[in-house]
């Protein structure tokens, strides 16, 4: 691989989980990261979904959100120096809608200080032809992580790895399964899934995805430091956690 995606230890934050810059006064241990992945960044503003975001089951929960942030303009103006400052690589995950989006957004920011590399957000329903124009595009001067929904991460894996040589491509991440469950009127809500029980689905699906030779960076349901190990003894080069930094990181059991 030309690019490789610069971390200075295994584990790093998975995008949504820990906002748009490093907080120097977070309770958590930022020097325990090997990069910080900000919230997802989109090219224009978007604000936050309508109706039930959060529903509990056992084991987890839903969440639906609809990526609100700023726009990519007003990140960079509120989170450059800090991004600058950060003393650890920052990676920007940006969402994926159209080529000409994305390959204006890493131009952008390709000049801003601090910013080490670019995580593109795939969405679930895209095809493997719109995916790799999209991997195209991002191609320039950063490394890559592309973010695959892991229902599909196989497919979608397989095609990007024709074209790797040819890309910024520096490896894949995966993103937690979708799911739905019924809100308190009784209507379906879709959403992204987390919590302990995706652990054993986003194991199975780190191993799948190995098997086209790209480099995979692991994530999903990862709770314990004994998970995290087993994601990389798995072959993993690096494990993205989530919502267990809500609850102030991985624990010992």
């Amino acid at each position: 691989m030309k690019y490789e995606v610069p971390l200075r230890s295994p584990l790093l934050n998975a995008a949504g989980s820990l906002g748009f810059a490093p907080d120097p006064h977070s309770p958590l241990d930022m020097s325990r990261l090997g990069a910080f992945v900000t919230n997802p960044v989109s090219s224009q503003p978007r604000t936050p979904a309508h109706g039930s975001r959060y529903l509990p089951f056992p084991g987890g929960f839903l969440l639906h959100t609809g990526h609100p942030n700023p726009g990519l303009s007003a990140v960079i103006r509120r989170c450059g120096e800090r991004w600058r400052r950060a003393g650890l690589p920052v990676i920007v995950h940006l969402l994926a809608q159209s080529a000409k989006d994305i390959s204006s957004m890493i131009r952008r920011l390709e000049i801003v200080e601090g910013v080490a590399g670019i995580e593109l957000g795939l969405p679930s329903d895209m095809d493997t032809r719109a995916a790799c124009a999209l991997a195209q595009a991002a191609g320039g001067e950063l490394p890559v992580i592309v973010r695959l929904p892991v229902e599909r991460a196989m497919e979608l894996a397989q095609a990007l790895a024709v074209q790797a040589r040819q890309t910024t491509i520096a490896a894949v991440s995966l993103a937690p399964p979708r799911g739905a469950l019924p809100g308190p009127d009784g209507a379906l809500v879709s959403g992204r899934l987390y919590g302990p029980a995706i652990f054993p689905l986003a194991l199975a699906g780190l191993r799948v995805v190995l098997q086209t030779g790209l480099p995979v960076i692991g994530g999903g349901g990862v709770y314990t430091l004994q998970q995290a190990e087993a994601m990389l003894a798995a072959g993993a080069m690096a494990v993205e956690l989530d919502t267990v930094l809500w609850r102030g990181g991985l624990t010992n059991g």
